[in-house]
């Protein structure tokens, strides 16, 4: 096989990885992933954060490389599928998510559902929908836990619109303002998407460290 048909070939995509995934399917992929990671309990592992971060920088005008998106496009696709998939996940879970946890075997799906409950408990319905676009795995198990706890439909719908529409703007924007403020940013790309994948698992971490401390608390005082 020559050279050329070699480089016809297509590659495989990486899932896990945000460039992969944004050379592959556009925005459209965005679109896509964001729907599957807040909507279907099997998306918990996708990257949202460093999907969104990067589509922003690579939307800058004059970036290098092979793929270049339209910022328009990039914010239209990843509000629409947040949006769409936040509502689908509570929908899902008002007709049987319990049940849909109760038979998954991950560790980390269960793990997040335990926290979302923490959410809810803790900061009540609003702020807990709103602040669990910012956490992983959290914002995926959340949804169909507010929809099998019978969480109004009305405050589910307008608090998940209010912090789907924060968590990608911003995301989106403060990549673009990144990549429009530093010159070839994109040749930084993979350590730029490294920091973002660590600073979007800090709350997570807070949030696990919480929960040790207070059953090391509980179990003091037991």
């Amino acid at each position: 096989m020559s050279v050329s048909s070699l480089a016809a070939v297509p590659q495989a995509v990486n899932l896990l990885d945000a460039g992969s995934l944004l050379a592959t399917f556009g925005a459209l992929g965005i679109a896509v992933v964001l729907f599957a990671e807040t909507g279907l309990l099997v998306g918990f592992f996708l990257p949202g954060d460093s999907l969104l971060f990067t589509a922003g920088l690579l939307s800058v005008p004059g970036t290098h490389g092979a793929v270049h998106l339209s910022l328009p496009q990039v914010l239209i696709a990843a509000v629409v599928g947040a949006l769409l998939g936040a509502q689908t996940g509570y929908w899902i879970g008002r007709r049987g998510g319990r049940t849909l946890l109760a038979r998954s075997r991950a560790k980390r799906l269960h793990e997040g559902a335990a926290r979302a409950e923490e959410l809810l408990e803790r900061y009540g319905h609003a702020r807990a929908i709103v602040l669990a676009r910012f956490v992983p795995v959290v914002r995926t198990v959340l949804n169909p836990l507010a929809g099998a706890l019978n969480v109004p439909a009305r405050l589910f719908t307008i608090w998940q619109i209010v912090g789907g529409l924060v968590w990608t703007v911003a995301l989106v924007l403060a990549g673009y303002g990144l990549g429009s403020s530093v010159p070839n940013v994109d040749r930084y790309l993979l350590p730029i998407v490294a920091v973002v994948v660590i600073v979007s698992l800090i709350p997570l971490a807070a949030e696990l460290m919480r929960s040790r401390g207070c059953r090391t608390a509980e179990g003091d005082h037991s």
